[in-house]
């Protein structure tokens, strides 16, 4: 084994107290077009994490260069205490899982079902653990009926499912989906969203890049708000959503649920969103059987 090979198959480091951190990360597209200006932010183990902006707003951007496919123009980026420069994409991958937006970049195998199975052999599972991890992702996202059907005869909706399968097959670490509930219904959002809080039981960070505000709220994340490359807000759910200009700028609706306190708020005193309204509830219920 040469010394490129004992690199590649080195442990990333534990000993840090943020999986991920950028610090003053600028990149550029090769065409010269700044993406991210002056990025500074960390992402913990165990963390949720939803990121919001409108098109070009430069998220894709930040996600990809937490797995290395991109490497920042200035400044650097470190995920499990090791600079990306000096870290491959392949071997970040194992551990950092990305979905990206657009399923047609990710998929290129003969059948739904080697398509799960490849990443899990290239990463060295036993055919036993292969056979496991892939029925269990077949399951999970409702593909059994595919499994033999070409990727690319699949709808939009079920090669999305497809995508988040196969990644989450592997068990990374950190796990990145970008638009995860494009073209799913109630019912598989709802699945989704089971999964997300499954996975934050297991200590995964999660990341979650969408415009969708109506999914991410009920999972109350960290937010951060994007717009122009640059991170306009970072805080709690809560907190972010009533940054009425933070939002503005980031061409972001609030949630219904939201709008309506806020707009009901504005008549009197009333409970800013339904969280605080709940947590009031329960005050009061906890005094009426104290007395």
């Amino acid at each position: 084994m040469n010394l490129e090979q004992i690199a590649e198959s080195a442990p990333l480091s534990e000993n840090v107290d943020s999986v991920v951190r950028f610090t003053n990360v600028d990149y550029s597209h090769p065409n010269g077009v700044p993406a991210l200006r002056g990025i500074s932010v960390e992402f913990k183990k165990g963390e949720l994490v939803g990121i919001l902006g409108a098109n070009g707003a430069g998220k894709s951007t930040l996600v990809r260069h937490i797995n290395g496919i991109l490497k920042p123009t200035h400044g650097s980026v470190e995920v499990f205490g090791e600079s990306t420069k000096n870290t491959s994409a392949a071997k970040l991958s194992r551990r950092v899982g990305i979905v990206f937006q657009n399923p047609n970049n990710q998929l290129f195998a003969q059948s739904v079902k080697s398509e799960i199975e490849f990443g899990l052999r290239n990463f060295g599972f036993d055919d036993e653990l292969v056979r496991q991890r892939t029925d269990w992702a077949l399951n999970t996202f409702s593909l059994i009926e595919y499994s033999n059907r070409a990727p690319m005869e699949l709808s939009g909706g079920e090669k999305k499912r497809l995508c988040n399968a196969l990644v989450l097959a592997w068990d990374p670490d950190i796990v990145i989906l970008d638009e995860p509930t494009v073209g799913q219904d109630s019912e598989q959002k709802e699945r989704l969203a089971q999964l997300v809080k499954l996975l934050l039981s297991e200590q995964k960070t999660i990341i979650l890049v969408s415009h969708d505000m109506e999914f991410l709220w009920p999972l109350q994340p960290r937010m951060i708000l994007m717009s122009g490359g640059k991170i306009l807000a970072d805080g709690t759910a809560q907190q972010v959503v009533r940054d009425r200009v933070s939002f503005s700028h980031a061409n972001i609706l609030a949630p219904q649920l939201v709008e309506l306190f806020t707009e009901l708020g504005d008549l009197g005193r009333f409970p800013a969103d339904e969280f605080e309204a709940r947590d009031k509830i329960r005050l009061q219920m906890t005094a009426a059987k104290e007395k």
